[in-house]
């Protein structure tokens, strides 16, 4: 631990000010809505994809709970009673009732952007494996939240569209949180969570890079410390950050600098990061997801080996949860760009951006190829694009017996 606070203080003290170079698209972390590749990627024309293992995470929705719009806007009303309140201010708070109006007996639900975003993805899959939907089988299941149900349904009904005779089967609730969200079951995590270790590292990069924006609402006579301040900005940046999914305009421009955006995201992006991956403080975020690898090894060994069940073939195995799902599975992996463990916090800014790795509705796609030769390769799509799936090498199709091996061997270390 003295080593961690010993790193630390000497990169804050270097590079806390250095500006960050992402657009305002990129700022919105993993608020934002999917973007959908231009294109997708064939395979060779020599390898007959026989089988598909799909994560997903839920579909754009409104802001998870009201705790972010009405935490703030209780502070605006405050400067506002005070007479501190600045015409930006009010101008925020007035995009915050919009907010909380809009999102009233929705908060995180599904929206129709996220409903959309599910039927593209299902679209696509089914117009680049037709022989996977055809006269098939798809095994779908989802945690027990609204939003990842909802999201599970859009896409086998866009599925469905798309070749009729498909076959459905679905399962949702508790009886899937072993597997798919053991958040509330696992006792190593829920002590970490307890715990946070990272907790003052945290603060360390908050108090050196945060900029203190909401100053600008509340007014240069309101009473606040400058950690509250910060905390507050953080705060009214993901109230921000979670416009567009939600449908509206994001407009962060009247009130920060995309420098300081790029700031807060910094903040949001780092704390996912130490509370979903391995890190240099615990690698209990992702290794409470092995029962969810060991699964997903053993949906691709039944669908490899079986040929026929009720008389339709078993070739997608579809799974609907959480970006808190996907991010410790991804880093369980060692997935490149999607797991690191460091104590240079600015590395995670500039090489772990949860905007690439967990969007809404971000996924994971194992496709299985079977060659002339009856070896099984195996393909990984982050988000709808290849991504090498093993440490060190580049190669995109990898066959099996590799990647089996190489998951098998993260969850046993």
């Amino acid at each position: 631990m003295k080593l961690v606070r010993i790193t630390l203080a000497l990169i804050m003290a270097m590079t806390a000010m250095q500006a960050l170079p992402y657009d305002a698209r990129q700022c919105q972390g993993s608020l934002g809505p999917y973007m959908a590749p231009d294109s997708l990627v064939a395979a060779p024309d020599s390898l007959t994809p026989v089988f598909v293992n799909h994560l997903g995470r839920h579909g754009s929705r409104y802001p998870a709970s009201s705790y972010s719009a009405t935490t703030l806007r209780r502070e605006l009303s405050r400067a506002d009673s005070l007479g501190t309140i600045t015409p930006l201010g009010l101008q925020f708070a007035a995009m915050l009732d919009d907010v909380i109006s809009r999102s009233n007996g929705r908060w995180g639900a599904l929206d129709s952007i996220g409903m959309a975003e599910h039927r593209g993805i299902a679209r696509r899959l089914a117009r680049q494996y037709p022989e996977l939907v055809h006269n098939s089988a798809a095994a779908a299941s989802a945690t027990y939240s609204p939003r990842a149900i909802m999201s599970m349904y859009s896409f086998l009904h866009e599925l469905a569209q798309c070749d009729r005779t498909i076959t459905l089967s679905t399962t949702s609730g508790p009886v899937n949180s072993m597997v798919l969200y053991p958040f509330d079951i696992d006792e190593h995590y829920k002590a970490y969570s307890r715990l946070k270790p990272w907790r003052e590292a945290y603060g360390h990069w908050v108090d050196s890079v945060a900029p203190m924006t909401v100053r600008r609402l509340l007014g240069d006579g309101y009473q606040i410390t400058d950690s509250a301040a910060r905390q507050l900005s953080i705060i009214e940046y993901y109230n921000l950050a979670n416009m567009e999914a939600m449908g509206m305009p994001n407009d962060y421009m009247p009130y920060m600098s995309l420098d300081e955006y790029n700031r807060l995201w910094s903040c949001f992006n780092l704390r996912q990061y130490f509370q979903h991956t391995a890190n240099a403080f615990s690698e209990v975020p992702a290794q409470m997801f092995a029962g969810l690898v060991q699964d997903l090894v053993a949906a691709a060994d039944d669908a490899l080996s079986t040929t026929n069940r009720n008389g339709k073939r078993p070739t997608l195995q579809l799974r609907f949860a959480h970006a808190e799902v996907l991010m410790p599975v991804l880093s369980l992996l060692q997935v490149p760009g999607c797991h690191l463990v460091t104590t240079d916090w600015n590395a995670v800014r500039d090489c772990w951006h949860d905007f690439h790795i967990v969007p809404m509705a971000a996924n994971i796609q194992w496709i299985y190829y079977r060659a002339p030769s009856g070896t099984v390769y195996v393909r990984m799509d982050l988000n709808e694009r290849p991504t090498p799936i093993i440490p060190g090498r580049d190669d995109i199709y990898v066959p099996w017996s590799e990647v089996r091996r190489h998951m098998l061997h993260c969850i046993e270390q």
